[in-house]
């Protein structure tokens, strides 16, 4: 599985990263390095949760993340 992060800069100066294969994966930091990897953080934990209650195959996976 390859997951795609885009970030982009809020006028307020945060910066939102969204991870797009994953509705509703984002997350906000005062950097972009800490937002995409608060969104990475968040991104594995959805997978985990869906593996725990067997809403995703159960074999073993390979996952990357790509900036976009």
């Amino acid at each position: 599985m390859t997951f795609t992060v885009e970030y982009e800069r809020e006028e307020d100066g945060r910066w939102l990263a969204e991870v797009l294969e994953l509705p509703g994966v984002l997350a906000y930091a005062p950097t972009s390095d800490e937002a995409i990897a608060k969104a990475q953080a968040l991104a594995l934990r959805v997978l985990a949760d869906r593996l725990e209650h067997g809403e995703t195959a159960s074999e073993f996976m390979n996952i990357s993340f790509a900036a976009a």
